[in-house]
């Protein structure tokens, strides 16, 4: 298996547009702590591929730590600069603190709020485009609800959200091959600067959003940095953003071409919120996370030295046969589903029921409006070698005239 980690580089995004189904399996199978050799100016690192060696580690914050980094642009560099204030790449007293103070932000009261706006708007988006009769899912779609969404837990104005969706877009992939990190990096700061003139404006103004809630927040008697606000802001942007919106283009891709569920699905035959859950498992858009291992330790049997980067790879995990039966196909009444598309442990997703909320109201629109819909072009694949996805995906609708009638209804009576 040494010869196989060393045909494939995982630090290149050029990889990920190649299937490396049988290069996971056989990781897995032979190989599932694996050296990945340094390569150029990146240094080596550990590959770990198995569902239970991922959960291991993510349960284990005294042998491994976020906070030099956890993704491979920030480990390979050789650490985050925002280790220490970024709730992701925080450990111990401090992230249990944070985490605390960033989850008043996301009390039921709001988030049954944001939840329906989020039922609103994508019903509206879906509608709109089925009547069409052909969209770019990604871009007409796809790239609003869960901008919206975050956006408005922020209290982002509406007029500056197509802005914010663009930096994104370029801060952890790109839809272009040629573009470098130097895009990467500016895309990131201008997302920083951004919010820091945000954080003035809550602080002389509070109201009852995610970045006031951070405005007014104190640990052990002291109110938090600029920094912590700004860039806590940029990890909920970035992370809430990216995640659902490649989630729900994969979802539409993948239903047009498994027209069984989709019936399934549009009958009735699976809930929403089993299928939503096997939508996550089946595009898990975010490849990988990783840690630093702080002392000498094991994983699976493998010894890992302290100082080493360890990562750990979802898009195998979650395809894992030991934990899931028939892994490879899609399956929306699958149960259980034990899937880590949001990460476990102490740094599980805080926008976890966001997302499923986002991708189980678009499953119920598509179901309401629509009949079925076929994939119409070619659709483009994002640059990264973090996360996978579309960033363009023609569709053509077939409409449902009856749920269409009944929505416009309903509308018409709330007006």
């Amino acid at each position: 298996m040494t010869e196989l980690i060393h045909d494939v580089d995982l630090a290149d995004p050029q990889t990920f547009h190649s299937d490396l189904t049988d290069f996971w399996k056989q990781l897995r199978e032979h190989s599932p702590v694996a050296w990945h050799p340094p390569r150029g100016d990146n240094p080596g690192f550990w590959v770990v591929s198995r569902h239970a060696d991922i959960m291991a580690v993510y349960r284990d914050n005294v042998n491994f730590t976020s906070e030099r980094g956890n993704l491979l642009v920030t480990l390979l560099a050789g650490g985050d600069s925002a280790a220490g204030q970024m709730l992701a790449v925080t450990d111990g007293h401090r992230h249990r603190e944070l985490r605390k103070i960033m989850l008043r932000a996301f009390s039921p009261r709001a988030l049954e709020r944001i939840a329906e706006r989020v039922r609103e708007n994508t019903r509206r988006l879906v509608a709109e485009a089925v009547e069409r009769g052909t969209c770019d899912f990604a871009e007409d779609i796809a790239s609003h609800i869960p901008m919206g969404t975050i956006a408005d837990l922020l209290g982002v104005p509406a007029s500056d959200r197509e802005f914010l969706l663009s930096l994104t877009k370029s801060a952890l992939s790109s839809d272009a091959e040629d573009a470098g990190e130097v895009d990467a990096l500016m895309a990131r700061n201008e997302i920083l600067l951004y919010f820091g003139d945000l954080v003035e404006q809550r602080r002389a103004s509070p109201g009852d959003d995610v970045i006031s809630v951070l405005a007014c927040g104190e640990i052990d008697g002291q109110s938090l940095t600029e920094d912590e606000m700004v860039l806590n802001c940029y990890s909920l942007i970035i992370g809430g953003d990216e995640t659902s919106r490649l989630s729900m283009i994969d979802a539409v891709r993948t239903l047009a071409g498994h027209p069984a569920q989709w019936q399934l699905l549009r009958g009735g035959d699976v809930s929403l919120g089993t299928a939503a859950e096997e939508v996550l498992r089946w595009a898990t858009p975010a490849m990988h996370f990783g840690r630093t291992c702080l002392t000498d330790t094991e994983v699976g049997g493998v010894r890992i030295a302290a100082g080493d980067i360890v990562t750990l790879w979802h898009s195998s995990g979650n395809r894992d046969e030991a934990v899931f039966d028939d892994p490879y196909a899609f399956t929306l009444g699958r149960t259980p589903n034990k899937h880590i598309a949001f990460g476990y442990g102490p740094h599980f997703c805080l926008g976890a029921y966001l997302g499923r909320v986002e991708v189980s109201e678009l499953l119920s629109a598509l179901r309401t409006f629509s009949r079925g819909f076929e994939v119409a072009g070619p659709a483009r694949r994002i640059h990264s070698n973090f996360l996978t996805g579309f960033s363009s995906l023609p569709v053509r609708f077939e409409p449902d005239p009856a749920g269409l009638a009944r929505y416009h209804e309903t509308r018409g009576a709330s007006v």
